[in-house]
């Protein structure tokens, strides 16, 4: 989502998991560990310290895109 400046707003991992039920904590966890790099250059996570915050919409559209598809350590 995006306000009227265009700007996006971020969800924690916390937050975005009860907002999006199909994602388990555990899981997202898991997927931005492996993951970092891509979805640190589609804009679809950034980090404020040691918090990870997922920038909804680009995220989304990440996973849509197949970017999840295989993620290592899963089974």
């Amino acid at each position: 989502m995006q306000n009227a400046t265009g700007t996006p707003e971020y969800l924690t991992v916390k937050q975005f998991c009860e907002k999006h039920p199909a994602f388990s904590l555990g899981g997202l966890r898991s997927a931005i560990f492996w993951k970092r790099d891509e979805l640190e250059k589609s804009h679809a996570v950034a980090q404020l310290g040691r918090r990870v915050l997922i920038n909804e919409p680009a995220f989304l559209q990440f996973v849509q895109s197949g970017g999840l598809k295989s993620v290592r350590g899963a089974a």
